[in-house]
């Protein structure tokens, strides 16, 4: 099992980036909340990491908190939940957004992210409600990534667009979402965030 990974971040179109580790450049999908916290390219990144083995593919994780990767290692053990769903799951909420819609049976503020259905989001609140790893695990640990600027900000609208298509959203439903947003001098993970937010509501 690979537990973090940390090199130099060479390429990022969420949901993948791609790190350049002593000339082996490694892909990792990672979840939104990570990509808002990325630093510049070619800047150092530290990420910890969890490794999915299928038959036809090795898939690595990577999340900017000890919090995101546990509790992306709690919701694929949920029933019905896999690697993609627990992802989109990550990216739509923050780990407290999503602690207050289990404990507070908040179905509703579930069936708002893709692929999580009604029946989806009533399993994760009855079977995640005692499996919840400690809201305090990880938090702060923005440590690890190193903040950054000079982001590339061309196209950044349609690298949302594509980046909200990855992660479960129908392409009419992500262009309505970055539509009414201000582009100006926002990168595409911004957009990205006011989309989901717009969403949340």
């Amino acid at each position: 099992m690979i537990g973090f990974i940390r090199g130099k971040l060479v390429s990022k179109k969420p949901p993948l980036l791609v790190l350049d580790v002593q000339g082996v450049g490694y892909e990792i999908e990672a979840p939104m909340t990570t990509f808002y916290n990325l630093p510049a390219m070619e800047e150092t990144v530290h990420l910890h990491t969890h490794l999915v083995v299928r038959e036809d593919a090795h898939i690595l994780f990577g999340f900017s908190t000890e919090a995101d990767r546990v509790m992306f290692r709690t919701l694929i053990k949920v029933n019905g939940v896999g690697p993609k769903l627990a992802l989109t799951i990550l990216s739509g909420q923050s780990a407290d957004e999503f602690h207050r819609c289990i404990q507070d049976n908040d179905t509703a503020a579930l069936i708002r992210l893709p692929g999580v259905g009604k029946k989806t989001a009533e399993r994760l609140i009855i079977e995640m409600r005692d499996k919840l790893p400690a809201q305090d695990v990880g938090v702060s640990d923005k440590s690890n990534i190193e903040q950054g600027s000079g982001i590339a900000r061309s196209n950044a609208k349609q690298e949302a667009i594509s980046a909200l298509c990855a992660l479960g959203y129908k392409a009419q439903d992500a262009s309505k979402m970055v539509q009414g947003i201000a582009q100006e001098d926002k990168s595409c993970e911004d957009i990205i965030r006011l989309a989901l937010q717009g969403k949340a509501k």
